[in-house]
């Protein structure tokens, strides 16, 4: 009986063993699954281009094979829009969510409302949210719900990249409204990227981590080659870098402590900076250009 009981107790002991060792198995891959999982955020000002964007972002990682735009005259509209009435105002009433994968990440992806009236549904999405892209129209600069949008992300501690949008519209200005960011949001921003050419002439961004000039060829912008800065723009590109360099000093040790020895860091390092910085709310990289024209969409 003694040594049933013993035999018995030893068959349940490995079977505790191989449930345990299973289940911290599935668990490590579901906690490295996790780690490349992310719930991204579009909020802004109505009529800023969230969805334009966003639907460009589905069409560039495969999730569809059509672009569709807001109001469209196919009469299909935006992915985003499932609302017939946002297919008929153009705007967005009700947040919507969807996924796509972009290289090793699987990237959840809700576009918030930027009308004054469903502010509710921009709250609620926050709550979830890993990071945010805080669009911003490159002619209208920082506008009242883009006050809202940003009190709301500090409530909740949610990092953010800016995008300015539309630099293909008369009278966009990224560098004022980069100053807006600052002086309105008093965010602690600085330019990633410079614009070739703005309004008509918009043709690409320049990367001012790397510098490389990134255009977006093709029918609708799904090839991005690398170029070298052109020699007239090399001067504004050398000076948004040295802002970018002390924007991100302030506030990470390792670029400060380079920046005091007069050391110029790799775009490796100043990458993670960058990252660091923006993780722990610290730093808002600013990008741009303009979804309608499939420009800069990619490198965001």
């Amino acid at each position: 009986m003694l040594r049933f009981a013993a035999n018995s107790l030893s068959r349940s002991s490995a079977a505790f063993r191989s449930r345990a060792f299973t289940s911290t198995s599935s668990l490590l891959d579901s906690s490295s699954t996790l780690a490349l999982q992310r719930n991204i955020g579009i909020s802004a000002h109505v009529d800023s281009g969230k969805t334009t964007l966003t639907e460009r972002i589905l069409f560039y990682t495969g999730r569809i094979d059509n672009i569709h735009d807001v109001k469209g005259k196919d009469g299909v509209g935006a992915k985003m829009d499932s609302m017939d009435l946002e297919r008929e105002k153009g705007i967005t009433i009700q947040s919507a969510a969807t996924f796509c994968q972009w290289k090793d990440s699987h990237v959840n992806i809700i576009d918030t409302p930027g009308h004054v009236d469903f502010t509710i549904e921009v709250e609620r999405a926050l709550r979830v949210l890993d990071g945010a892209v805080l669009v911003l129209c490159g002619v209208s600069g920082v506008q009242s719900q883009s006050l809202t949008v940003d009190r709301q992300m500090k409530r909740y501690n949610v990092p953010r990249l800016a995008f300015i949008n539309k630099l293909d519209r008369s009278g966009a200005n990224p560098f004022k409204v980069t100053e807006d960011v600052r002086d309105k949001l008093k965010l602690n921003a600085a330019l990633v990227q410079v614009p070739v050419g703005l309004e008509g002439d918009h043709k690409a961004v320049v990367d001012i981590v790397e510098d490389k000039m990134l255009v977006c060829e093709g029918d609708r912008g799904e090839i991005v080659k690398e170029y070298d800065v052109p020699e007239d723009m090399k001067d504004l590109v050398e000076e948004k870098k040295a802002e970018l360099l002390e924007a991100v000093a302030d506030v990470d040790d390792e670029i400060g402590e380079m920046f005091l020895m007069e050391e110029t860091p790799t775009p490796e390092q100043l990458k993670a900076a960058i990252r660091r910085a923006t993780v722990a709310c610290e730093f808002v990289p600013v990008f741009m250009g303009s979804a309608f024209k499939n420009k800069g969409v990619q490198p965001l």
